[in-house]
């Protein structure tokens, strides 16, 4: 018996929602019969998904209250409704911390943390004022709760987006529900650049049980899931979609790291 999430006229919200991670967000929501409307700080390439007839983009730097503040309303203004709000713009260059300026830090903390509080705060009153409230999902990462060295204020961002994550979900419980699913390494389209080459992304791959990146739409998938009314008794929870985390480091140092080869093996050489 499949399950199908029917969000068919159900207005979602998705900050960054035009590439990478957002794109599979946005496409997630499309697939579930949604409308979208997305934003950005640049204006997307024509040809991506801004150009689906149920997208709506809007060029809106989420760091900054007051154009949050009247994109919502431009949204409410030409939908009526604002049903679910994902929080999923963010990111950070690599380098060590203590070459970061004064204006870097801020610049990194606006936008992994601060922007997700302005759209919170903005949908609150349009959400309240519906029959049906709302649901708000933050998309964070595995490195709110593990050492993120190169990217330590990202890390200490997205830590305290989970903190917000919870503490709203009380505060405007029973309300509004507000979750986060925490993001582990995902194969955007840029992906293997960003690792160096093929061999070293799939290295890259090879730390994660599952043996692979998460695709865009399975972070998606999980943003719905939530949005959805089949998690209706969800709120203040984080969604790990990570595969499965990392290796602990130890092991491949152990004498019994031989041992921890890959389960289908096994399985294979039982009934050879």
């Amino acid at each position: 018996m499949s399950v199908v999430i029917d969000l068919k006229d159900r207005v979602v919200l998705v900050t960054g929602g035009a590439r990478g991670v957002g794109a599979g967000i946005t496409q997630a929501f499309l697939d579930a019969g949604a409308v979208v409307e997305i934003c950005g700080r640049s204006v997307p390439e024509a040809g991506g998904i801004s150009q689906h007839p149920l997208v709506h983009f809007a060029q809106v730097d989420v760091r900054n209250a007051e154009q949050v503040q009247e994109w919502v309303a431009d949204v409410l203004s030409r939908r009526g409704r604002i049903d679910v709000a994902v929080n999923n713009a963010g990111g950070s260059p690599f380098g060590r911390f203590e070459k970061g300026s004064a204006r870097y830090l801020q610049a990194i903390t606006e936008l992994n943390f601060l922007s997700a509080a302005h759209v919170a705060s903005a949908v609150l009153p349009v959400m309240m004022r519906q029959p049906d409230k709302g649901s708000i999902v933050n998309i964070t990462s595995i490195s709110a709760r593990r050492p993120s060295p190169g990217t330590a204020v990202y890390g200490a961002a997205k830590a305290a987006l989970e903190s917000l994550t919870g503490s709203l979900a009380v505060e405007w419980a029973p309300h509004i529900r507000v979750n986060a699913v925490s993001c582990g390494l995902v194969a955007t389209d840029g992906a293997v650049d960003h690792y160096g080459d093929e061999d070293s992304f799939n290295r890259v791959a090879a730390t994660i049980p599952r043996g692979q990146l998460a695709a865009p739409g399975e972070i998606g998938a999980a943003c719905v899931m939530l949005a959805s009314d089949m998690s209706s008794h969800i709120t203040g929870a984080v969604l790990d979609v990570d595969g499965g985390g990392e290796w602990p480091a130890f092991l491949a140092h152990t004498p019994n790291a031989d041992e921890l080869k890959p389960l289908e093996l096994e399985v294979e050489g039982a009934h050879s």
